[in-house]
Parts: structure tokens; C-alpha cells; sequence
């Protein structure tokens, strides 16, 4: 899972291993956004072209929930299963990934994004919808992206990234699409409940649209980043041990 592959030293980086985790990021970002993409425009398909309601966003919900539990899940002995530059930003603030490694995480994310939007556009032959405002403005919006991000790369490092997750870490896929999936039904409304600069980035290349692009880079890596520090330095100190059971 997230932080499970030790990225300790400059040169790992380049290693074999390392570029093995790159490209198991960049397979599982697309498989990621090529299934959450495409849930949009098989509803707008199936519902004739009508804007999603909410039996829609339940679905779209759904399929990204179940998607990033798949994309997770293929990467987590490889890469970590991160997906998300956020989730890859917020680990490494919390130390458990070096810059330099985050950074070549980001670029295969980015692009197998880019990629599986592009896919997506080439076999449906529809143009690739991005995530946009509804109703709020751009602060509001970017408020929203923390928010739900922030809950997201929490519960990465409380199921995954803790070396205490114990047994919680067999269903830290899970738990992660489920807190994607939570999060989407409360701001798929309002900023479209993003979470994850790729996904946004992808979809936005592929359709030549980046109106409000920043507050999908920004909201997320601000949630992710604050997610990092704050339960790296205040749940996984040296000093912090699990509450006993009959503490409960």
C-alpha cells in the first residue's frame, strides 16, 4: 500500500524497481480515468443526454469508487497504489516518499490520465467532460477540493500509510474507494468532487478545456498536503502507540 515501497535514497529513484512503480502508476491512472470518464458519458448516453440526476451521481459515484478500489488495489505491491498526485504529494510530506520519487509519480500520472481520457474520447467518439462549478465560485470550490481530499489521503494513511494498520490494511482499497465514492455524492454538485489533479488534468487535455483548472490542482494538494502532515506528525510519532482493545 502507500508508503509500503522505501524510497529512501536519491538513487532509488532510478532503479529498476522504481521505474517498475512508475509505470504501474501510470497503468493504473488510466485504467482509473478511463472508468470514471466513462461512466459520464455512458449515463449522459443512456439518459439521452440529460445532465446527471441523481440516480446518475449515484452511479458515477459508484464507478469511481469501484474503479479507484481496482487501481489501488493492482498497484499496491508495485507502486503503493497511489493514483492521485495528491495522495503522492501528502505522502510525501508526511515523509513517506522522497520529492524526486513524488515527482516521477506525478508525471506518470499525469500521463496515463492524459492517455485514458484520450481513450475514452477515441471509442465513444465523445468529447471527454470535465469537471466545472455549479452553482459556487472558485473559493468556495477550492474550500470543497480540501475538504474531501483531506478525508481521502487521511484515510490513506490510516488504512494503508500507519505501520499500526495491522490488519486494516487488507481492506485499505476498499476503504479508499468507498471515502472517493462518500465524496463524490456530497460535491459532485457543487466543484465535482475531483480529489485528484490527474483526473481533472486528463479529461481537460483530451478536451482542450481548462476553465478553473487550478482549483483541481490546488484544493487537492492543499487536502492532501494538510492530510500528510497532520497525521504523520501527530499520529505516527515515535510516542504513539494503538488504543487497547477493552479502551474501546
Amino acid at each position: 500500500m502507500p508508503g509500503s515501497i522505501a524510497f529512501g535514497r536519491f538513487d532509488d529513484s532510478f532503479s529498476l524497481a522504481s521505474f517498475r512503480a512508475y509505470i504501474a502508476e501510470f497503468i493504473s491512472t488510466l485504467i482509473f480515468v478511463f472508468a470514471g470518464v466513462g461512466s459520464v458519458i455512458a449515463y449522459t448516453k443512456v439518459s439521452g443526454g440529460a445532465p446527471l440526476d441523481p440516480s446518475g451521481l449515484i452511479a458515477v459515484a459508484i464507478c469511481h469508487g469501484f474503479g479507484l478500489f481496482v487501481a489501488v488495489a493492482i498497484g499496491a505491491n508495485i507502486s503503493g497504489g497511489h493514483v492521485n498526485p495528491a495522495v503522492t504529494f501528502g505522502l510525501a510530506l508526511g515523509g513517506q516518499i522522497t520529492i524526486l520519487t513524488g515527482i516521477f509519480y506525478w508525471v506518470a500520472q499525469l500521463l496515463g490520465a492524459i492517455v485514458g481520457a484520450f481513450l475514452v474520447q477515441f471509442c465513444t467518439g465523445v468529447a471527454t467532460p470535465t469537471h466545472g462549478l455549479s452553482g459556487v465560485g472558485a473559493f468556495e470550490g477550492v474550500v470543497m477540493e480540501i475538504i474531501v481530499t483531506f478525508g481521502l489521503v487521511y484515510t490513506v494513511y490510516a488504512t494503508a500509510a500507519d505501520p499500526k494498520k495491522g490488519s486494516l490494511g487488507t481492506i485499505a482499497p476498499i476503504a479508499i474507494g468507498f471515502i472517493v465514492g462518500a465524496n463524490i455524492l456530497v460535491a459532485g454538485p457543487f466543484s465535482g468532487g475531483s480529489m485528484n489533479p490527474a483526473r481533472s488534468f486528463g479529461p481537460a487535455v483530451a478536451s482542450g478545456d481548462f476553465t478553473n483548472i487550478w482549483v483541481y490542482w490546488a484544493g487537492p494538494l492543499i487536502g492532501g498536503g494538510l492530510a500528510g502532515v497532520v497525521y504523520r506528525y501527530l499520529y505516527m510519532c515515535d510516542d504513539h502507540s494503538p488504543v487497547a482493545g477493552n479502551d474501546y
